[in-house]
Protein backbone atom coordinates (compact mmCIF):
# COMPACT_ATOMS: atom_id res chain seq x y z
CA UNK A 1 0.00 0.00 0.00
CA UNK A 2 1.60 3.81 -1.03
CA UNK A 3 2.05 6.14 1.60
CA UNK A 4 -0.80 8.11 0.16
CA UNK A 5 -3.32 5.82 0.39
CA UNK A 6 -2.39 4.34 4.01
CA UNK A 7 -2.70 8.22 4.84
CA UNK A 8 -6.14 8.75 3.58
CA UNK A 9 -7.53 5.64 4.84
CA UNK A 10 -5.51 5.55 8.92
CA UNK A 11 -4.25 8.70 8.86
CA UNK A 12 0.13 9.28 9.01
CA UNK A 13 2.27 7.63 11.08
CA UNK A 14 4.85 9.56 13.90
CA UNK A 15 7.56 8.32 15.56
CA UNK A 16 9.35 10.50 17.96
CA UNK A 17 12.33 10.33 19.09
CA UNK A 18 13.06 12.43 22.71
CA UNK A 19 10.31 12.71 25.41
CA UNK A 20 11.59 15.36 26.92
CA UNK A 21 9.82 18.64 28.11
CA UNK A 22 9.03 19.53 23.97
CA UNK A 23 8.55 15.80 23.34
CA UNK A 24 5.76 15.43 26.06
CA UNK A 25 4.25 18.55 24.72
CA UNK A 26 4.09 17.25 20.94
CA UNK A 27 2.07 14.33 22.24
CA UNK A 28 -0.47 16.63 24.53
CA UNK A 29 -0.87 18.54 21.48
CA UNK A 30 -1.32 15.71 19.17
CA UNK A 31 -3.78 14.17 21.78
CA UNK A 32 -5.90 17.07 22.67
CA UNK A 33 -6.13 18.88 19.59
CA UNK A 34 -6.59 15.56 17.57
CA UNK A 35 -10.13 16.82 16.43
CA UNK A 36 -8.98 20.06 14.83
CA UNK A 37 -5.80 18.52 13.62
CA UNK A 38 -8.24 16.08 11.62
CA UNK A 39 -10.40 18.60 10.70
CA UNK A 40 -7.98 20.28 9.08
CA UNK A 41 -5.99 17.90 7.32
CA UNK A 42 -9.43 15.49 6.63
CA UNK A 43 -7.38 12.66 8.06
CA UNK A 44 -5.49 12.27 11.49
CA UNK A 45 -2.31 12.43 12.52
CA UNK A 46 -1.22 9.01 14.49
CA UNK A 47 1.95 8.87 17.34
CA UNK A 48 2.87 5.22 16.66
CA UNK A 49 6.12 4.95 18.65
CA UNK A 50 8.49 6.90 21.36
CA UNK A 51 12.03 6.43 21.83
CA UNK A 52 13.91 8.05 25.08
CA UNK A 53 16.21 6.56 27.43
CA UNK A 54 14.48 7.28 30.28
CA UNK A 55 11.77 4.63 30.39
CA UNK A 56 10.53 5.73 34.07
CA UNK A 57 10.01 9.49 34.53
CA UNK A 58 5.99 10.17 34.68
CA UNK A 59 4.93 13.12 32.11
CA UNK A 60 2.02 13.42 32.73
CA UNK A 61 0.89 11.94 29.14
CA UNK A 62 -1.76 8.90 28.96
CA UNK A 63 -0.01 6.70 25.78
CA UNK A 64 -2.63 4.65 25.29
CA UNK A 65 -1.14 1.74 23.92
CA UNK A 66 2.01 3.65 22.27
CA UNK A 67 4.97 1.73 21.79
CA UNK A 68 7.34 3.52 24.10
CA UNK A 69 11.10 2.40 24.54
CA UNK A 70 14.40 3.52 23.93
CA UNK A 71 15.17 1.47 20.55
CA UNK A 72 15.11 4.76 18.21
CA UNK A 73 16.70 2.68 15.37
CA UNK A 74 14.06 0.11 15.62
CA UNK A 75 11.67 3.43 15.37
CA UNK A 76 12.85 4.77 12.38
CA UNK A 77 12.95 1.67 11.02
CA UNK A 78 9.72 0.67 11.94
CA UNK A 79 7.21 0.94 8.61
CA UNK A 80 4.20 2.21 10.36
CA UNK A 81 6.49 5.21 11.14
CA UNK A 82 6.40 7.34 8.19
CA UNK A 83 7.69 11.03 9.99
CA UNK A 84 10.07 11.21 12.09
CA UNK A 85 10.35 13.98 15.34
CA UNK A 86 13.87 14.55 16.65
CA UNK A 87 13.63 16.60 19.72
CA UNK A 88 16.97 14.76 21.50
CA UNK A 89 18.72 18.35 21.36
CA UNK A 90 22.57 18.54 21.14
CA UNK A 91 24.64 17.49 17.81
CA UNK A 92 26.15 14.20 17.65
CA UNK A 93 23.35 11.43 18.14
CA UNK A 94 20.50 14.12 16.92
CA UNK A 95 22.68 14.46 13.75
CA UNK A 96 23.74 10.35 13.67
CA UNK A 97 19.35 10.09 14.03
CA UNK A 98 18.23 12.69 11.49
CA UNK A 99 20.41 11.43 8.63
CA UNK A 100 19.53 7.82 9.29
CA UNK A 101 15.44 8.61 8.69
CA UNK A 102 16.77 10.66 5.55
CA UNK A 103 18.62 7.71 4.73
CA UNK A 104 15.15 5.63 5.38
CA UNK A 105 13.12 7.84 3.13
CA UNK A 106 11.24 9.47 6.18
CA UNK A 107 11.19 13.55 6.56
CA UNK A 108 12.10 14.77 9.60
CA UNK A 109 10.82 17.28 11.96
CA UNK A 110 12.99 18.94 14.54
CA UNK A 111 13.57 21.86 16.59
CA UNK A 112 17.20 21.33 16.99
CA UNK A 113 18.83 24.63 15.94
CA UNK A 114 22.42 24.04 16.91
CA UNK A 115 22.01 20.73 14.83
CA UNK A 116 20.91 22.81 11.33
CA UNK A 117 23.55 25.57 12.39
CA UNK A 118 26.26 23.33 12.58
CA UNK A 119 25.54 20.20 10.45
CA UNK A 120 22.69 21.80 8.17
CA UNK A 121 24.60 21.65 5.11
CA UNK A 122 25.20 17.90 5.30
CA UNK A 123 21.48 17.43 6.29
CA UNK A 124 20.05 19.41 3.68
CA UNK A 125 21.89 17.88 1.07
CA UNK A 126 21.07 14.28 2.60
CA UNK A 127 17.50 15.15 2.46
CA UNK A 128 17.42 16.37 -1.20
CA UNK A 129 18.88 13.68 -2.48
CA UNK A 130 16.16 11.48 -0.84
CA UNK A 131 13.93 13.55 -1.74
CA UNK A 132 12.54 14.29 1.90
CA UNK A 133 11.81 17.09 3.99
CA UNK A 134 13.75 18.81 6.47
CA UNK A 135 10.99 20.69 8.72
CA UNK A 136 12.21 23.05 11.25
CA UNK A 137 9.78 25.94 12.42
CA UNK A 138 10.40 25.24 16.17
CA UNK A 139 14.14 26.00 16.29
CA UNK A 140 13.58 29.66 16.01
CA UNK A 141 11.07 32.04 17.87
CA UNK A 142 9.32 28.35 19.74
CA UNK A 143 5.59 29.02 18.81
CA UNK A 144 5.96 32.25 16.59
CA UNK A 145 5.76 31.19 12.40
CA UNK A 146 9.19 33.34 11.82
CA UNK A 147 10.37 30.91 9.69
CA UNK A 148 7.45 29.98 7.93
CA UNK A 149 6.63 33.77 7.43
CA UNK A 150 10.37 33.87 5.60
CA UNK A 151 10.08 31.25 3.40
CA UNK A 152 6.72 31.64 2.00
CA UNK A 153 4.73 34.85 3.22
CA UNK A 154 7.78 37.27 2.10
CA UNK A 155 9.02 34.89 -0.55
CA UNK A 156 8.42 38.02 -2.85
CA UNK A 157 10.25 40.06 -1.17
CA UNK A 158 14.26 41.52 -1.09
CA UNK A 159 14.76 41.32 2.72
CA UNK A 160 16.80 44.59 3.69
CA UNK A 161 17.22 43.54 7.58
CA UNK A 162 16.10 41.48 10.29
CA UNK A 163 16.44 42.33 13.54
CA UNK A 164 15.55 39.22 16.90
CA UNK A 165 14.92 38.97 20.15
CA UNK A 166 15.66 35.38 19.64
CA UNK A 167 16.79 34.48 23.47
CA UNK A 168 13.90 34.40 26.13
CA UNK A 169 16.07 33.51 28.88
CA UNK A 170 18.42 36.67 28.00
CA UNK A 171 15.02 38.41 27.19
CA UNK A 172 13.74 38.16 30.88
CA UNK A 173 17.22 38.32 32.78
CA UNK A 174 17.19 42.16 30.87
CA UNK A 175 13.61 43.12 31.14
CA UNK A 176 14.04 41.93 35.93
CA UNK A 177 17.69 43.92 35.94
CA UNK A 178 16.14 47.02 33.99
CA UNK A 179 12.71 46.56 35.91
CA UNK A 180 14.40 45.93 39.60
CA UNK A 181 17.79 47.09 40.01
CA UNK A 182 19.04 43.76 40.78
CA UNK A 183 22.64 42.33 39.30
CA UNK A 184 23.08 39.81 36.90
CA UNK A 185 23.55 37.01 39.23
CA UNK A 186 20.63 37.69 41.44
CA UNK A 187 18.48 38.13 38.22
CA UNK A 188 19.85 34.52 37.01
CA UNK A 189 19.40 32.56 39.92
CA UNK A 190 15.98 33.41 39.80
CA UNK A 191 15.38 32.93 36.12
CA UNK A 192 16.55 29.17 36.98
CA UNK A 193 14.56 28.78 39.99
CA UNK A 194 11.64 29.65 37.51
CA UNK A 195 12.48 27.01 34.81
CA UNK A 196 14.05 30.16 32.19
CA UNK A 197 17.30 29.09 32.55
CA UNK A 198 19.45 25.86 32.26
CA UNK A 199 21.78 24.66 35.41
CA UNK A 200 24.44 25.73 32.79
CA UNK A 201 23.17 28.68 31.35
CA UNK A 202 26.18 29.56 29.22
CA UNK A 203 24.69 29.36 25.96
CA UNK A 204 22.10 31.51 26.32
CA UNK A 205 23.34 34.37 28.37
CA UNK A 206 26.96 34.04 25.89
CA UNK A 207 24.69 34.51 23.04
CA UNK A 208 25.88 31.06 21.36
CA UNK A 209 21.62 30.24 21.40
CA UNK A 210 21.04 33.53 19.29
CA UNK A 211 23.60 32.79 16.99
CA UNK A 212 22.07 29.41 15.71
CA UNK A 213 19.11 30.89 15.00
CA UNK A 214 20.57 34.01 13.20
CA UNK A 215 22.71 31.24 11.32
CA UNK A 216 18.92 30.04 10.19
CA UNK A 217 17.24 33.04 9.69
CA UNK A 218 19.94 35.11 7.39
CA UNK A 219 19.99 31.96 5.81
CA UNK A 220 16.81 32.29 4.78
CA UNK A 221 16.26 36.14 4.57
CA UNK A 222 19.12 35.95 2.33
CA UNK A 223 19.39 33.22 0.19
CA UNK A 224 23.00 32.89 1.64
CA UNK A 225 25.08 29.54 3.29
CA UNK A 226 25.94 31.05 6.88
CA UNK A 227 29.04 29.48 9.07
CA UNK A 228 27.51 29.75 12.67
CA UNK A 229 31.36 30.32 13.23
CA UNK A 230 31.30 33.34 11.33
CA UNK A 231 28.42 35.45 13.49
CA UNK A 232 30.02 37.40 15.95
CA UNK A 233 28.11 37.15 18.99
CA UNK A 234 28.64 38.79 22.28
CA UNK A 235 26.75 38.01 26.03
CA UNK A 236 25.19 39.82 28.60
CA UNK A 237 27.31 38.67 31.12
CA UNK A 238 29.77 42.26 31.20
CA UNK A 239 25.75 44.24 32.55
CA UNK A 240 25.30 45.56 35.61
CA UNK A 241 22.29 47.95 36.91
CA UNK A 242 23.91 51.34 35.84
CA UNK A 243 23.42 50.39 32.66
CA UNK A 244 19.59 50.27 32.65
CA UNK A 245 19.74 53.20 34.73
CA UNK A 246 21.60 54.81 32.32
CA UNK A 247 20.03 53.51 29.13
CA UNK A 248 17.00 54.69 30.41
CA UNK A 249 18.30 58.05 31.08
CA UNK A 250 19.13 58.60 27.29
CA UNK A 251 15.74 57.15 25.89
CA UNK A 252 17.04 53.62 25.13
CA UNK A 253 16.47 50.01 26.21
CA UNK A 254 18.72 47.05 26.57
CA UNK A 255 18.29 43.90 24.71
CA UNK A 256 20.46 41.23 23.14
CA UNK A 257 19.60 41.45 19.31
CA UNK A 258 20.47 39.31 16.31
CA UNK A 259 20.99 41.37 13.75
CA UNK A 260 21.13 40.65 10.20
CA UNK A 261 21.22 42.92 7.15
CA UNK A 262 22.30 42.91 3.36
CA UNK A 263 24.25 45.75 2.87
CA UNK A 264 24.66 46.20 -1.32
CA UNK A 265 27.40 47.97 -3.51
CA UNK A 266 29.07 48.58 -6.58
CA UNK A 267 31.14 45.20 -5.86
CA UNK A 268 28.43 43.05 -4.50
CA UNK A 269 25.83 42.47 -1.82
CA UNK A 270 27.51 41.49 1.74
CA UNK A 271 26.08 40.43 4.42
CA UNK A 272 26.21 41.65 8.00
CA UNK A 273 25.30 39.36 10.86
CA UNK A 274 26.48 40.02 14.52
CA UNK A 275 24.29 39.00 17.99
CA UNK A 276 25.24 41.42 20.93
CA UNK A 277 23.72 43.14 23.45
CA UNK A 278 22.30 46.98 21.92
CA UNK A 279 20.66 50.00 23.02
CA UNK A 280 17.19 50.37 21.13
CA UNK A 281 14.86 53.36 21.24
CA UNK A 282 12.16 53.04 24.00
CA UNK A 283 9.91 53.78 21.07
CA UNK A 284 10.18 50.59 19.24
CA UNK A 285 8.49 47.89 19.32
CA UNK A 286 11.16 45.61 20.29
CA UNK A 287 12.06 48.05 22.96
CA UNK A 288 8.30 46.74 24.83
CA UNK A 289 9.15 42.91 24.42
CA UNK A 290 9.23 41.73 27.58
CA UNK A 291 9.96 38.70 29.97
CA UNK A 292 10.97 35.43 28.54
CA UNK A 293 9.35 36.82 24.98
CA UNK A 294 10.71 36.66 21.84
CA UNK A 295 9.94 38.49 18.51
CA UNK A 296 11.77 39.32 14.99
CA UNK A 297 11.30 42.78 13.22
CA UNK A 298 11.74 41.74 9.54
CA UNK A 299 11.87 44.90 6.50
CA UNK A 300 10.88 43.58 2.68
CA UNK A 301 11.31 46.06 0.07
CA UNK A 302 7.82 45.74 -0.96
CA UNK A 303 6.18 44.49 2.13
CA UNK A 304 8.28 47.18 4.30
CA UNK A 305 8.26 46.22 8.33
CA UNK A 306 6.62 43.46 10.09
CA UNK A 307 6.97 42.36 13.04
CA UNK A 308 6.21 38.56 14.81
CA UNK A 309 5.70 37.97 18.37
CA UNK A 310 5.04 35.48 20.76
CA UNK A 311 6.32 33.30 22.87
CA UNK A 312 10.21 32.01 21.93
CA UNK A 313 10.07 28.57 24.25
CA UNK A 314 8.40 26.72 26.73
CA UNK A 315 6.11 22.94 25.99
CA UNK A 316 3.68 24.15 24.43
CA UNK A 317 4.50 27.12 22.52
CA UNK A 318 7.57 24.77 20.75
CA UNK A 319 5.02 21.67 20.14
CA UNK A 320 2.81 23.85 18.59
CA UNK A 321 5.21 24.75 16.42
CA UNK A 322 6.40 21.46 15.78
CA UNK A 323 3.06 19.63 15.00
CA UNK A 324 2.28 22.73 12.74
CA UNK A 325 5.70 20.97 10.81
CA UNK A 326 4.02 17.74 10.93
CA UNK A 327 0.61 18.92 9.63
CA UNK A 328 2.84 20.27 6.67
CA UNK A 329 4.44 17.65 5.81
CA UNK A 330 1.82 14.95 6.15
CA UNK A 331 -0.87 16.79 3.54
CA UNK A 332 2.47 16.61 0.91
CA UNK A 333 2.55 12.65 1.61
CA UNK A 334 -0.48 12.42 0.82
CA UNK A 335 -1.00 14.28 -1.77
CA UNK A 336 1.85 11.81 -3.36
CA UNK A 337 4.21 14.99 -3.59
CA UNK A 338 8.09 14.52 -2.56
CA UNK A 339 8.59 17.84 -1.18
CA UNK A 340 7.82 21.39 -0.19
CA UNK A 341 9.16 24.46 -0.40
CA UNK A 342 12.87 24.11 -0.16
CA UNK A 343 13.45 24.29 3.71
CA UNK A 344 15.83 27.11 3.61
CA UNK A 345 13.30 29.02 1.22
CA UNK A 346 15.84 28.70 -1.69
CA UNK A 347 16.98 25.64 -3.60
CA UNK A 348 20.10 23.87 -1.92
CA UNK A 349 21.54 24.68 -5.10
CA UNK A 350 20.78 28.70 -5.48
CA UNK A 351 22.47 29.18 -2.14
CA UNK A 352 25.28 31.46 -2.38
CA UNK A 353 28.89 32.43 -0.38
CA UNK A 354 28.62 36.06 0.02
CA UNK A 355 31.13 38.05 1.76
CA UNK A 356 30.50 39.02 5.38
CA UNK A 357 30.91 42.97 6.51
CA UNK A 358 33.74 43.14 8.86
CA UNK A 359 33.12 44.70 12.42
CA UNK A 360 35.93 47.00 12.07
CA UNK A 361 33.63 48.95 9.65
CA UNK A 362 30.44 49.13 11.62
CA UNK A 363 29.24 52.97 12.42
CA UNK A 364 27.11 53.32 15.18
CA UNK A 365 26.51 55.76 18.00
CA UNK A 366 28.06 53.66 21.10
CA UNK A 367 27.59 53.73 24.52
CA UNK A 368 30.40 53.47 26.80
CA UNK A 369 30.92 52.83 30.22
CA UNK A 370 34.58 53.04 31.69
CA UNK A 371 36.14 52.04 35.75
CA UNK A 372 38.20 55.21 36.66
CA UNK A 373 40.03 56.03 39.83
CA UNK A 374 38.23 59.44 40.91
CA UNK A 375 40.91 61.23 40.68
CA UNK A 376 41.58 65.08 38.38
CA UNK A 377 42.38 64.77 34.90
CA UNK A 378 41.32 61.29 34.60
CA UNK A 379 37.63 62.27 32.49
CA UNK A 380 40.12 64.85 30.09
CA UNK A 381 42.44 61.19 29.37
CA UNK A 382 38.85 59.44 28.23
CA UNK A 383 37.43 62.15 26.40
CA UNK A 384 40.76 63.19 24.89
CA UNK A 385 41.27 59.93 23.82
CA UNK A 386 38.05 59.41 22.05
CA UNK A 387 38.55 63.29 20.43
CA UNK A 388 42.20 62.02 18.78
CA UNK A 389 39.76 59.24 17.02
CA UNK A 390 37.36 61.75 16.06
CA UNK A 391 34.91 60.26 17.96
CA UNK A 392 32.24 62.73 18.72
CA UNK A 393 30.80 62.81 22.27
CA UNK A 394 26.75 63.60 22.62
CA UNK A 395 26.79 62.91 26.87
CA UNK A 396 29.02 62.24 29.83
CA UNK A 397 28.22 61.08 32.87
CA UNK A 398 30.08 60.38 36.26
CA UNK A 399 28.35 58.30 38.80
CA UNK A 400 29.00 57.36 42.44
CA UNK A 401 31.44 54.59 43.64
CA UNK A 402 32.05 51.51 41.58
CA UNK A 403 32.68 48.22 42.34
CA UNK A 404 36.82 48.79 42.96
CA UNK A 405 37.12 51.09 45.85
CA UNK A 406 38.35 54.53 44.99
CA UNK A 407 36.56 54.71 41.29
CA UNK A 408 34.16 55.95 40.08
CA UNK A 409 31.87 55.04 36.36
CA UNK A 410 32.36 57.38 33.51
CA UNK A 411 29.34 57.19 31.08
CA UNK A 412 29.84 58.17 27.73
CA UNK A 413 26.99 58.04 24.77
CA UNK A 414 29.32 58.83 21.31
CA UNK A 415 27.99 60.55 17.74
CA UNK A 416 28.29 58.00 15.34
CA UNK A 417 31.46 56.87 14.72
CA UNK A 418 33.16 53.47 12.76
CA UNK A 419 33.77 50.46 14.77
CA UNK A 420 37.90 50.09 14.46
CA UNK A 421 38.01 53.76 15.58
CA UNK A 422 36.04 53.51 18.93
CA UNK A 423 38.16 49.81 19.46
CA UNK A 424 41.00 51.44 19.03
CA UNK A 425 40.10 54.65 21.38
CA UNK A 426 38.84 52.04 23.90
CA UNK A 427 42.15 49.65 23.62
CA UNK A 428 43.98 53.02 24.52
CA UNK A 429 41.87 53.93 27.22
CA UNK A 430 41.59 50.71 29.23
CA UNK A 431 45.57 50.97 29.25
CA UNK A 432 45.60 54.36 31.25
CA UNK A 433 47.09 53.43 34.54
CA UNK A 434 43.96 55.34 36.20
CA UNK A 435 41.31 52.97 34.10
CA UNK A 436 40.51 49.75 36.68
CA UNK A 437 38.06 47.50 34.29
CA UNK A 438 37.80 46.73 30.79
CA UNK A 439 35.46 49.18 28.81
CA UNK A 440 31.72 48.28 28.49
CA UNK A 441 30.64 48.92 24.55
CA UNK A 442 27.51 48.85 23.69
CA UNK A 443 26.46 49.86 19.97
CA UNK A 444 22.94 51.73 19.52
CA UNK A 445 21.07 50.02 16.99
CA UNK A 446 18.52 52.87 15.58
CA UNK A 447 16.47 50.76 13.36
CA UNK A 448 15.41 48.19 15.72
Amino acid sequence: MSRASRGSEAGVGIGLIGFGTIGTGVAKVLHNNRDVICKRLGFPLRLVRIADLDLESERGVDLGGIQFDADAAGLIADPEVEIVIELVGGYDVARRFTLDAVAAGKPVVTANKALLAVHGREIFEAAQQQGVDIAFEASVGGGIPILRALREGLAANHIDSLHGILNGTTNYVLTEMEATGESIEVVLKRAQDLGYAEADPSFDVDGVDAAHKLALLAAMAFGVEIHFDEIHSEGIRGLVPLDFEMAREFGYSVKLLGIAKLRAGEAGDRIEVRVHPALIPRASLLASVDGAMNAVAVHGDAVGPTLYYGAGAGELPTASAVVADLMEIARELRRGNSGRVAPLSYPHACLERKPLVPLDELYARCYLRFTAVDRPGVLAHITGALGDRGIGIESVIQRGMAASAGAVSVVVLTHAASESDVRGATQYIDGLPDVEAPTLLLRVEEEA
